[in-house]
């Protein structure tokens, strides 16, 4: 049922089993992590997410799973023992893991890449969609060039129509985002810092 809010705009917020149906069929969504909101799609469907954020192709998306053996299937067998390692430490939670992926797995959310960034987020809630769902590509729930979106009602605002995992409102996040690290022949990097200073 849509969620009214003071200046009468409603939200159209789903419970976990709908809002999964509405994915499988194409659609986008919108729901929270510990870190930033997020806009998500299927990897099949995930260039509506491109289209709809105006966000330049050049920039990946993430894969967010509600577990590491749902993410880690796709990766590539020479860094599964080295992000697991690291995903035994810091997930679920705030830090992103780009790794090279199986075949064409990548072409989805990554254009120019056989790489990608894998999450677990530490939010319940949204590790109980991701897990009904399987993998989501996902990034954070905002136009690309503006400022990340707080809550609900800031998400709702900036897509509207959107459907948004109920209840309304969300826990609240961070409002920072991941780390992000990359693997490249058994070597770690610092893509971008963020919620989580590794060691």
């Amino acid at each position: 049922m849509p969620f009214a809010v003071k200046n009468k705009m409603s939200i159209n917020q789903f419970e976990i089993s709908d809002l999964a149906s509405k994915l499988k069929k194409g659609s986008l969504a919108l729901f929270p992590t510990d870190t930033l909101p997020a806009l998500c799609a299927y990897p099949e469907f995930s260039k509506k997410i491109w289209t709809i954020k105006k966000r330049p192709s050049n920039k990946p998306l993430i894969l967010m799973g509600g577990c590491s053996d749902d993410l880690f299937e796709f990766v590539h067998p020479c860094a599964i023992e080295d992000g697991m390692k690291l995903a035994k430490i810091y997930w679920p939670g705030a830090l992103t893991i780009v790794l090279p992926t199986i075949g064409n797995f990548s072409e989805n959310l990554n254009i120019h890449s056989n790489s990608l960034g894998f999450r677990v987020p530490a939010l319940g809630l949204a590790r109980d969609l991701l897990t009904k769902t399987g993998p989501l590509a996902t990034t954070s729930a905002n136009i690309s060039g503006e400022l990340p979106v707080k809550d609900a009602i800031e998400a709702s605002i900036q897509f509207p129509g959107i459907p948004i995992l109920a209840p309304v409102p969300w826990p609240k996040s961070s409002g920072i985002a991941s780390t992000v690290v990359e693997w490249k022949e058994g070597k770690w990097n610092l893509l971008r810092p963020g919620s989580i200073v590794l060691e």
